[in-house]
């Protein structure tokens, strides 16, 4: 009996030591080759950034962010955001056309596909519901190769040029945009632009995040937090009313932390343009430029917890509400619906039609900015 007792502690002892010797998965990274070729005379490539826990993969198609492996609370790696597993996929997109890009000019939409500066009146592609502009037009910063000015093993810097009046924008913009990833966990995107002729600009990120893992789970089953106590009400086309509501006793009040699928099912007039969430939260700024916390998101089964800061008024929170499941990632699993989410810093959508918004005019001499940081870490 004392031997059975003995050999018993004895197997226990191996058991627990396996756990604690249990060997993470590690990251299955996207194979370069399959995102080399030139456009329109520039290089194609895909790059692997690398600090503290974070593994990223972008390509300088649209300034996409291809993968971003990060660990859950067993140390186990997986790619949190959803995306192709090649640039031909990017190029033609079955679904989604956004995944992982920069888009603008002028992110979001566009009420009427126009706007007016100094009396004069420019028109734009009606790439949305066939009346309003959606983060740039036909092209926008997402279907164009970009530059790759320099890069290291966490950093890459891209430049684009946005021609005067290409897909009707005024002006020559010159556009700057870096990724970092960071020992404290971090993600970093900055921007600047300048103009050699007064337009309006307003660029945003759209990398999709699944915290599970790529098509794995709902978002509805995310804990979120937005530091925000208004919001900017859409009509049935999903442009802004130009009325800055309230969010308490609504569905979009994000101010204490709840489950983003607690409410997102109530008989709602804004859910239902939408079909869910797809807003833009005014963020309760203690300063004007600040880079501040703006959102969280935590998914209680893999403890991946990510924190959102920007210095921008504006965070625009969409939950994936168009993804059918009728195209497939990286490893071929289908989108489904509310599979991911997007939560895009910038300012308010439509403020060049909104005299009431935040203004994204920008003039000669001036120099547009812009820091988003998306930082990862496990509860």
């Amino acid at each position: 009996m004392r031997k059975f007792f003995i050999a018993a502690i004895a197997a226990a002892a191996v058991i627990s030591s396996c756990k604690r010797h249990h060997e993470a998965v590690q990251p299955v990274l996207l194979d370069p080759v399959a995102f080399v070729d030139t456009l329109d005379g520039t290089p194609m490539a895909l790059y692997t950034l690398k600090a503290g826990d974070i593994v990223l993969q972008a390509t300088n198609f649209g300034a996409r962010v291809a993968s971003i492996w990060t660990p859950d609370r067993n140390g186990d790696y997986a790619d949190i955001v959803c995306g192709r597993a090649s640039l031909k996929d990017y190029m033609t997109p079955p679904g989604e056309r956004f995944l992982g890009a920069c888009v603008g000019p002028v992110a979001n939409r566009i009420g009427n596909a126009s706007f007016t500066i100094d009396g004069k009146v420019f028109n734009f592609p009606k790439n949305d519901n066939g009346k309003n502009t959606l983060h740039g037009g036909v092209w926008g910063l997402d279907m164009v190769p970009w530059d790759v000015v320099s890069s290291d093993d966490s950093t890459l810097v891209f430049h684009y040029r946005h021609a005067n009046l290409q897909e009707g924008f005024p002006g020559n913009l010159d556009i700057e945009m870096k990724y970092a990833v960071t020992s404290a966990n971090e993600f970093v995107i900055t921007y600047k632009a300048v103009t050699d002729e007064t337009t309006h600009v307003n660029i945003s990120n759209h990398p999709f995040f699944c915290l599970r893992g790529e098509s794995n789970g709902s978002v509805e089953e995310y804990e979120m937090m937005i530091n925000a106590s208004r919001y900017t009400p859409i009509d049935e086309l999903s442009i802004p009313t130009g009325e800055v509501a309230p969010v308490e006793g609504t569905p979009f009040d994000f101010r204490t932390a709840h489950l983003i699928g607690e409410r997102i099912g109530e008989d709602n007039e804004q859910l239902r343009n939408a079909r869910g969430y797809d807003h833009n939260w005014c963020l309760d700024k203690q300063t004007l430029d600040g880079i501040e916390l703006a959102c969280t998101v935590h998914d209680p089964v893999s403890g991946r917890f990510l924190e959102v800061l920007t210095d921008q008024p504006g965070l625009q929170f969409y939950s994936g509400n168009f993804f059918d499941g009728k195209s497939g990632g990286k490893t071929g699993k289908p989108y489904g619906f509310r599979s991911s989410m997007a939560l895009e810093t910038q300012k308010w959508p439509d403020s060049c039609n909104q005299p009431g918004f935040t203004s994204t005019l920008l003039r000669p001499g001036e120099t547009y900015t812009q820091t988003c940081i998306y930082r990862f870490s496990v509860k």
